[in-house]
């Protein structure tokens, strides 16, 4: 799997001139990431449960996060 910032810079040289298309890819590459991180965060409780986590749930952990 691809890291967002890889699929970005893979596909940059098709980031189209149009300020709103360019701002689309971004957004696309952001939630890519989001979705990635997610993922992680879900296996991370998968694979060491018996580890205190200071969130909840990812919605906790991200809004905190990313802002």
């Amino acid at each position: 799997m691809k890291t967002a910032v890889e699929w970005l810079i893979e596909n940059s040289h098709i980031i189209p001139k149009n300020e709103l298309n360019k701002r689309e890819l971004i957004k696309q590459a952001k939630e890519m990431e989001k979705q990635q991180t997610e993922h992680a965060f879900n296996e991370s409780r998968l694979t060491h449960p018996m580890i205190g986590f200071k969130h909840e749930t990812f919605k906790d952990y991200w809004n905190e996060t990313n802002h």
